[in-house]
């Protein structure tokens, strides 16, 4: 008799109706191998996870304003997002650009720009996230050089850069470079800030992205795995030793709306990646086992319809994240399916968070979940499945260690990603899966209440133009010039290019003349088709 879909989490798994002690209880504690139940002993008794809204739109100027907004009322980090054109490598000016400066985040195109995003801003004292890919080597050096002018040492700045170009390749497809060059970049990265920033975590690996594109919670504990694995794996094959780099590395994960699978889904990472780096890698250092993650709640589960409704949707994926133990944490707006977040969601999503933490009680105990028959026999099961597909994908390269850039160019994991999102979106349609206001519980047609938007000052993008052509303008072209011939001197010769890129930045090329250095040197990435 086939299981009713209510019985079944969004990953497929079925859910009995009750659960017993099936299993062997854990002796296991927080802070202990494999880190099941959480990587410190003391969770967030000790210290909360860290309050990190995303934020960046129009240009550097009302950017700030909203990281000085979201600081005054309460974040405890801040986390940029970029435009597309300066995540793709173009500048404000260029004929791709047009149309799309300042419209998803913030346009960067120069050190300025990056100098007054952070004005007045203690980089000394607030850790950064920045989400940037294809071109990540090129803002964390704007990062860098802009802490540098302002009279920090940098060797103290704390924070992240995205640096996960994998999973553009695989759902978001904001790459530039042919794949063994971008690997190249991201290894670079880690060799460079090992010596200079040691206390930046030099990558962020991301399931949220592929979440978001539709895979199941299973598909993106495994998937995201694989992608760590593979920097791994391409940072050992580029001389670097694991207990150098690996205690940098982050995680990136989605909180979707299945509470008990999502709780379980990070506990079944954080076990997983243990066993990886400890028995696969043979990482001695136990830092270098610890999968430590910043969560983002979905989303792609938030609607226009009834978009009052998303507060609760982000309320609850919120606690998953926290109950099943993340580092940090960004609570999507409420308006977020209509627009960029205002500064009332943006307060409202912040301020979920701290009522979470202030009036829950979720912080008074550590791991207040462990031992339930249910979330224990979920974290199993979808570790069993996770392996499954983690041995599916090293085949893909029988005789090697990449089975998953095998895998993304063959379409493999597209193509398992497509498959459920059709399914589920087949799921919505049929009803079998309730979409609250959406597809269920409408209520009566009337004209919708009002929702205020965000809206992108149109006058933003030529001013961003105008700055650009004005810092060609002013520079020392002859330096100018230097620093790219340098840079691409290293590309061709395979050396560290982190150095010339600062170097680069210094000098004033902006985001488009560096990313064009590479592309000469490089070339650019053409995606297969996915059938």
């Amino acid at each position: 008799m086939p299981i009713p879909k209510d019985e079944l989490t969004s990953s497929g798994i079925s859910v009995d109706r009750l659960y017993t002690a099936s299993r062997k209880p854990s002796s296991e504690f927080p802070g202990e191998f494999p880190y099941t139940r959480g990587i410190q002993p003391g969770m967030y008794r000790d210290r909360l996870w860290t309050m990190r809204q995303y934020a960046g739109m129009g240009d550097a100027e009302e950017s700030n304003r909203r990281y000085k907004f979201l600081l005054a009322n309460g974040t405890a980090g801040l986390s940029v997002a970029f435009d597309l054109p300066t995540q793709i490598g173009y500048d404000s000016d260029s004929p791709f650009a047009l149309g799309e400066v300042g419209k998803v985040g913030v346009a960067i195109d120069s050190l300025e720009d990056m100098q007054r995003l952070f004005a007045g801003i203690a980089l000394d004292s607030i850790s950064t996230s920045m989400t940037i890919n294809a071109t990540a080597s090129i803002l964390l050096a704007m990062y860098v050089a802009a802490a540098k002018r302002a009279g920090y040492e940098i060797s103290k700045l704390t924070g992240t850069i995205q640096n996960d170009i994998l999973k553009e390749y695989i759902a978001r497809g904001t790459y530039i470079f042919p794949i063994p060059h971008a690997m190249r970049l991201v290894t670079d990265i880690f060799a460079w800030s090992a010596e200079n920033i040691p206390q930046w975590n030099t990558i962020s690996i991301s399931g949220y992205h592929m979440r978001e594109a539709g895979s199941t919670a299973v598909q993106e504990v495994a998937f995201t795995l694989a992608n760590g694995m593979t920097y791994v794996q391409a940072a050992l094959e580029a001389g670097l030793d694991v207990d150098a780099f690996a205690p940098r590395l982050s995680f990136f994960f989605n909180a979707h709306n299945n509470f008990f699978e999502e709780v379980a889904k990070f506990r079944a990472a954080r076990r997983m990646w243990a066993k990886i780096m400890r028995n696969h890698f043979r990482a001695r250092n136990p830092k270098s086992w610890t999968l430590r993650f910043h969560t983002q709640t979905a989303g792609s589960t938030l609607t226009a319809q009834q978009p009052e409704n998303n507060i609760a949707r982000t309320t609850l994926q919120a606690l998953s994240a926290i109950l099943g133990g993340t580092q940090s944490l960004h609570t999507n707006g409420f308006d977020e399916a209509l627009a960029l977040p205002t500064e009332q969601a943006a307060r409202i999503a912040l301020r979920t968070q701290q009522i979470l933490a202030h009036e829950s009680g979720v912080a008074q105990t550590v791991d207040p979940l462990g031992g339930s028959f249910y979330v224990e026999a979920l974290t199993d099961e979808i570790e069993s499945r996770a392996e499954a597909y983690l041995a599916t994908i090293s085949a893909f390269d029988a005789n090697g260690p990449y089975g998953m850039l095998r895998a993304i160019e063959r379409g493999y994991i597209q193509q398992e990603i497509q498959n459920a999102a059709y399914a589920f979106q087949r799921a919505v349609d049929s009803k079998e899966a309730i979409v609250v206001g959406v597809n269920s519980f409408i209520g009566e047609a009337s004209d919708p209440v009002p929702i205020p938007t965000q809206r992108i000052d149109p006058a933003l993008e030529p001013q961003q133009v105008e700055r650009v052509r004005a810092i060609r303008l002013r520079r020392d072209p002859l330096r100018h010039a230097e620093s790219l011939r340098r840079l691409t001197d290293a590309a061709r010769d395979k050396s560290n290019v982190m150095p010339h890129i600062v170097h680069a930045v210094e000098s004033d090329s902006t985001v488009g003349e560096i990313a064009d250095a590479l592309r000469c040197v490089f070339g650019e990435y053409r995606e297969s088709v996915v059938v």
